[in-house]
This record gives C-alpha cells, structure tokens and sequence, in this order.
C-alpha cells in the first residue's frame, strides 16, 4: 500500500512538471508573439522576456504586461534592477538550454569537460559547459544592449559587457548550481530513486526552479552594478 501510494504520489509530481514546462512554454511563445508585433526599445529585450518567461511562467507575463511595455526609465526601482537581472538570466537560459541539450544528444562531448578524466559524475562536467556558454551568451546578451550607444564596438564594446555582467553571470549560475545540486543530489534520489536527464519533465521543472535560485542570487549584484554605473538600466 505504501509503494502504490508513493507511486501515485511520483506520477502527480511528474504531472505537476509537465504542467509546469507546459504553461512555460504558452508564456513563451505568447511573449515571443507579442514582442514581434510591438518591439521594445532595446532590441535585446525582445530575446530577454521569452526565455525568461520558460521558467517565470505567468509571473513574467504580468510583469511584461506591467512594466515591459514601458522601456528604461518609467518603473519603479526595483523593476529595473529585475530586468537587468532577467537579462542576465536570459543569457544564462539560453546557455543551459543548449548546453544540457548537446550533452544529452552527444554525451562524449562531456569528456572534454572533465567526464572520467576529472569527475566521475558527467553532470559537474555538464556544469562546466553550462557555464561556459551561459557566460558567452550573457556577455552577447549585455554586449548587444550597450553596443547601439556611441562609441561602443567591436573590442570596447565586449570589454564593457565583461565589466557589466561578469558578476552578474557569475551569481546567476551559482544560484543555479545550487537549486540543481539539491534536487539532483538530495531530493530526486530520495523522491524519485534516481537522478532523471534531459529528456525528463522532472529535470527540466529543476530547472525552471534553478533558474529562479539564479535570479534570487543575482539580483542584488545588479543592484550595486546598476547602482555603480557600471549595468545599464534595462
């Protein structure tokens, strides 16, 4: 009776995943039409709200609707702080995405980032690459917001994206890190009796969660960046 009520609890949750990467995905692709028809003054954040709302759901189509529409200068502080963190993260998303995609699809690629030479675990070596591209993704993200202001290109333009959001990135994905490194190590062994890849629904509501860690951590680095003059608001 125990185990058939444990199973039944492993098959609410793995709906309750799919649900969630599901209305994700609306949001997305909903955001993604919207910004098509009616782009934002800073081209980049026409990228910035999709990706964010793949794990932000809802909660980021209410905040597009109540202050994406705006542009810079018209929000509360906060607000501001928020979109330069999300522009950050989408940098982040982007990378991960790709990073866990490629590995799962073409797992000797994992080898080059340590797997059986460095960690018996592929998932740190799927960390090393997530991070990598997270962090050329988030320097482009940042390098194509600052690139239209005079004066700004080429290499002057990349150092100045580094200098903007090199934190920024660094924050995120230790959040991100983190939250993954509790389901995968922690709660998914002792719930589910293993660690689920990327062709799961579990691993990807991780994700969505991890992502939020992401955001939670890098928030007030961009608050003191902004602050300093160093980000620009979003």
């Amino acid at each position: 009776m125990m185990a058939y009520g444990h199973a039944m609890t492993v098959s609410m949750y793995v709906w309750l995943c799919r649900i969630s990467l599901l209305s994700g995905m609306v949001c997305a692709a909903g955001l993604a039409v919207h910004v098509a028809r009616h782009p934002q003054k800073m081209a980049i954040m026409n990228a910035v709200w999709p990706l964010c709302a793949l794990f932000g759901g809802f909660v980021m189509v209410w905040m597009y609707w109540r202050y994406g529409r705006s542009g810079p200068g018209k929000a509360p502080e906060w607000v501001t702080v928020a979109k330069g963190t999300l522009h950050c993260g989408s940098g982040c998303t982007l990378g991960d995405l790709a990073a866990e995609w490629i590995v799962f699809a073409i797992p000797p690629v994992a080898v080059g980032f340590g797997w059986h030479w460095l960690f018996a675990e592929k998932l740190f070596a799927t960390w090393i690459f997530d991070s990598m591209l997270a962090f050329a993704f988030g320097i482009l993200f940042q390098y194509f917001a600052i690139a239209p202001m005079p004066g700004i290109s080429g290499k002057a333009g990349i150092k100045a994206a580094i200098k903007a959001d090199a934190a920024s990135l660094a924050a995120w994905q230790i959040g991100m890190f983190a939250v993954m490194a509790l389901f995968q190590f922690v709660l998914y062994p002792r719930f589910l009796g293993q660690r689920p890849d990327a062709a799961s629904s579990t691993f990807w509501f991780a994700m969505q969660w991890a992502m939020i860690g992401g955001f939670v951590t890098s928030f007030p680095v961009n608050r003191l960046l902004i602050a300093k003059g160093l980000k620009e608001a979003m």
